[in-house]
C-alpha cells in the first residue's frame, strides 16, 4: 500500500530539538495545515467547525532510517533503559508514523490554499506532512481510567525556568509564553550532563539556555 501526503503543517519548529514531547502540553504552539492541491476541495472539510480537537497521522519525516529496530530508550528513562518500540511513542518507528491530537482554532480562507486549518497545542516539524485528519470523539476517545505505564511519572513534570527580563525584549508575550513553556519541559536529552549549553530555534529566534539538576535559565534569545 502507498499512501501520499493530504498537507503539511506550517509551524515555528525549524528542528527536532525543542519540539515537546507529546502534543498539547504547550496549548499557545499553533500550526496552520495547508492542503496538496488535489485534496483543496472546501466539501472534504464540510462539518469539521464541529468538532473542538482533531487527529493527524503525519510522517516523522526527519526520522527515516533503514532497518527494523525492536527497542527504543525513552528518554523520560534517563535515555539508558530499553523498552519495546510498540510501548512507546518514539519517532523512530518500523512505518514512521506520528499521531498527535491539536485543538481545532479555527478555519483560514487562503486567495492561494483554498481552506486551511489553524490548529494549536502542535508538537510537529515546520513542514511535516499530514496523511489523514480524523475528529477527536470525546466519548470513544476519551477513557479516563486508562493507565499510562512509566508516563504517568511524568504527566505533571517540569522543571523551573530563569531569566532575566531583558532576554525578552521586544519580545511578544504570547511568543514569551511559548518560550518558556517549551523549557519548562527540559527539551535536553536525557543522557546529557547538566551545566552544558543548548539551543534550539523557534519562529524567528535562537534560544539558548543551560539546565542545571531540574532549574533552567535562559541565558539570551537572538533574532535570526
Amino acid at each position: 500500500m502507498e499512501i501520499k501526503p493530504i498537507a503539511y503543517i506550517k509551524t515555528d519548529f525549524k528542528e527536532k530539538f525543542g519540539i515537546p514531547r507529546q502534543s498539547g502540553i504547550v496549548e499557545e504552539i499553533k500550526g496552520e495545515i495547508i492542503f496538496e492541491k488535489q485534496y483543496q476541495n472546501p466539501d472534504a472539510l464540510r462539518g469539521i467547525e464541529e468538532f473542538s480537537h482533531l487527529w493527524l497521522i503525519f510522517d516523522f519525516s526527519k526520522n527515516h532510517r533503514e532497518g527494523f529496530f525492536p527497542t527504543v530508550r525513552p528518554p523520560r528513562l534517563g535515555g539508558n533503559t530499553h523498552i519495546g518500540v510498540f510501548a512507546t511513542r518514539s519517532p523512530f518507528r518500523p512505518n514512521n508514523l506520528g499521531l498527535s491530537c491539536v485543538k481545532l482554532e479555527g478555519i483560514k480562507n487562503s486567495e492561494k490554499h483554498g481552506k486551511t486549518l489553524i490548529v494549536s497545542g502542535v508538537d510537529l516539524l515546520d513542514n511535516t506532512p499530514i496523511f489523514d485528519i480524523k475528529p477527536y470523539i470525546p466519548y470513544s476517545d476519551c477513557k479516563p481510567t486508562a493507565k499510562g505505564s512509566f508516563s504517568e511519572n511524568f504527566k505533571d513534570y517540569k522543571i523551573k525556568v530563569l531569566y532575566d527580563e531583558k532576554v525578552f525584549e521586544n519580545i511578544d508575550e504570547i511568543l514569551k509564553i511559548s518560550i518558556i513553556k517549551l523549557i519548562e519541559q527540559n527539551p535536553k536529552p536525557a543522557y546529557k550532563d547538566d551545566k552544558k549549553q543548548y539551543k534550539f530555534l523557534f519562529s524567528d529566534y535562537e534560544i539558548c539556555f543551560e539546565i542545571s539538576e531540574d532549574t533552567a535559565r535562559i541565558l539570551k534569545i537572538d533574532k535570526i
